[in-house]
């Protein structure tokens, strides 16, 4: 994910949210390639996005949505998991040419707007989301 692609991504977001919302942007590595939190963001939704993010791009599924519907009923699972994992809706995966190049995590608003938020500013940034 490139610092351009990040930017358009925040861009899309901030013109298409219906409300406050916080969005990271993470390379595939999962680390901050751009983040902003809305004006009226609670401040926590600032990590939140961050830590979406950083599962899409890490975890074996392409969305946190995907991951939790995986573990789903399986407290060993879940406990095997990377700490810094989350499993609220709203992390998806970026892909570029069949290959995980990053992703974007938004959070603020219900799991499903934020999921689609998300899937919206991959797009944007010309990439391919996965869910």
């Amino acid at each position: 994910m490139t610092h351009a692609q990040a930017l358009v991504a925040i861009r899309d977001t901030l013109e298409a949210a219906p409300g406050p919302v916080s969005i990271a942007v993470v390379d595939d590595h999962g680390e901050v390639v751009a983040c902003l939190a809305m004006d009226g963001a609670a401040r926590d939704t600032l990590e939140n996005a961050r830590r979406k993010a950083y599962t899409a791009a890490r975890s074996d599924a392409t969305s946190t949505r995907a991951l939790a519907e995986k573990v789903q009923g399986s407290p060993t699972e879940l406990s095997s998991f990377d700490p810094g994992f989350s499993f609220f809706h709203g992390g998806v995966a970026a892909f570029s040419d069949g290959r995980r190049v990053g992703a974007v995590g938004v959070s603020g608003l219900p799991g499903a707007e934020d999921e689609r938020l998300a899937v919206a500013a991959i797009a944007a940034a010309g990439l391919e989301a996965r869910i």
